[in-house]
């Protein structure tokens, strides 16, 4: 039987939308990432219809968020409290609303792949519409997130970021989408440049870190009933469980303790007995300790905070997260009748600016949990003197799912993008090491209570990335609006 036109267009939709969910963990299927955009590419190319490619972009994005972000289903009904109807109910209203970018990708793709520019344009549009996602409510995988252990097309994340890689692979899906429309051979003569990726800079070589420090994963459940009595017996645990990593260090104690974000109610500063604590705690190991904690604006709006403390026992500087997580610490609009995530009484209020602390000589700075899927953000950090980046997390939210993985692989592009070493502490994982190139060297398992002894590196040097920031999006968003302008024009 034949397979009508409609019908096929609508098949090679779904096709993309499948291709990318495997080019992601927990797939890891990273090679389809280059081809993923082709079969969706084919279909608009063979719609005339602006509606329709609207509409076959649009189911893209529905299956793809769907496929890549289930998790989230999981957070609203369980620790959202809404149950598993309402919770589905929610989180498909979410992957309506976040495929609407993808809706725009086709129905201006469709215009552009009719061009002998579709490689450039195409591709520059797709970049355009990626960086938009965390302007606009939620950001999580860029398509160059695949490109993490290609170790060719990597080599332009210092310069580009990870948008670079999302063009690269958006360009060779385009290619191969005019190749099975039998397109003149000119018009894939954009991808001659892609050799040339070769003679970008390599990434830094894989060095043994000279530095210590030591990260704690306590493996504390998201479901616990917190009394006085538990709270007491959890920060005992704790500087337990740090006294004897310090001991088992060996010769060289850490010069850090970073212990996670964790769902444990730990006020350093509203709490005079577990402040004195993690004092004493930092004099007794000669360490600084970074912890995360809940401060307080002067208004008395809970803060997702980060406190660094001395060696000598007193705060150096307190970060606050900026980039707060959708329904985890506050509830957008329009979802104002979902429950909070958070066991903080009303929403929490979103930190100001970038902190850079001073470590001994050094410089180090800290970002919370979700900050990492922010690009631009993260490299601020490095650009104001950061020399090692520090990530704390909870992950436990999301279950047993492949979000943890895919958190994991963003955190290591902002190392590659900075060529800064990222050292995370995640409350039941995963706490990892990861060096300016990306490479995981080492982390512990999930749901376990351990320390990781490792080692880093203070680097000063910064990157194009660092230093400029999202220029290459802005340069394809030109681009893109040059194209579509074209196509008016009929050049």
């Amino acid at each position: 039987m034949r397979i009508s036109k409609l019908a096929l267009n609508w098949l090679l939709a779904c096709t993309s939308a499948v291709l990318l969910i495997l080019s992601f963990p927990p797939f890891n299927f990273t090679w389809l990432a280059p081809f993923a955009l082709a079969p969706l590419l084919i279909a608009l190319a063979r719609e005339p219809r602006p509606w329709r490619r609207f509409l076959l972009g649009w189911v893209t994005g529905i299956v793809y968020w769907f496929g890549v972000c289930n998790w989230i289903q999981f957070v609203l009904s369980v620790h959202g409290g809404v149950g598993d109807p309402a919770g589905w109910a929610l989180f498909m209203l979410f992957c309506v609303l976040k495929a609407l970018h993808m809706a725009v990708f086709a129905l201006l793709a469709g215009i552009l792949m009719r061009g002998w520019w579709a490689v450039p344009a195409v591709a520059a549009l797709w970049v355009a519409v990626e960086v938009t996602h965390g302007w606009l409510g939620f950001a999580w995988l860029a398509l160059g997130n695949a490109g993490i252990d290609m170790g060719v097309p990597l080599r332009l994340a210092p310069i580009t970021g990870v948008y670079g890689i999302s063009f690269i692979f958006a360009a060779m899906g385009t290619g191969v989408a005019l190749v099975a429309l039998r397109r003149p051979r000119q018009q894939l003569l954009w991808l001659a440049v892609m050799p040339f990726l070769i003679f970008l800079p390599a990434m830094p070589d894989q060095r043994r870190g000279r530095e210590t420090a030591l990260l704690l994963q306590p493996d504390i459940s998201e479901t616990v009933e917190w009394t006085t009595d538990s709270v007491e017996s959890t920060e005992r645990e704790q500087a337990i469980q740090t006294l004897r990593g310090v001991l088992v260090a060996g010769q060289k104690p850490p010069e850090i303790v970073v212990w996670p974000e964790e769902p444990a109610p730990l006020y350093y500063y509203q709490d005079a007995h577990f402040r004195d604590a993690v004092d004493k705690l930092a004099s007794a190991t000669h360490a600084y300790m970074l912890l995360g904690t809940v401060a307080r604006t002067p208004q008395g709006a809970p803060l997702n905070s980060a406190v660094l403390v001395s060696p000598a026992g007193s705060a150096v500087s307190r970060y606050d997260k900026v980039h707060l997580v959708p329904f985890g610490e506050f509830v957008p609009w329009p979802f104002g009748f979902a429950n909070h995530i958070s066991t903080e009484v009303g929403d929490f209020a979103a930190g100001k600016q970038v902190v850079v602390a001073p470590m001994g000589a050094h410089q180090i700075g800290t970002f919370i949990c979700y900050e990492s899927v922010f690009p631009n953000y993260v490299r601020q950090f490095a650009k104001n003197g950061a020399e090692a980046l520090f990530t704390i997390s909870n992950d436990g939210w999301f279950g047993d799912s492949g979000a943890r993985e895919q958190h994991l692989a963003i955190v290591r592009m902002r190392a590659a993008e900075n060529w800064r070493w990222v050292l995370r502490a995640a409350n039941d994982g995963i706490t990892a090491t990861i060096d300016p190139a990306g490479r995981v060297l080492g982390h512990l398992p999930l749901h376990t209570e351990g320390t990781s002894y490792t080692g880093f590196n203070f680097i000063s040097t910064q990157t194009v990335y660092t230093q400029f920031g999202d220029w290459f999006p802005a340069v394809c968003a030109a681009l893109a609006l040059a194209g579509l302008l074209a196509a008016k024009l009929r050049i």
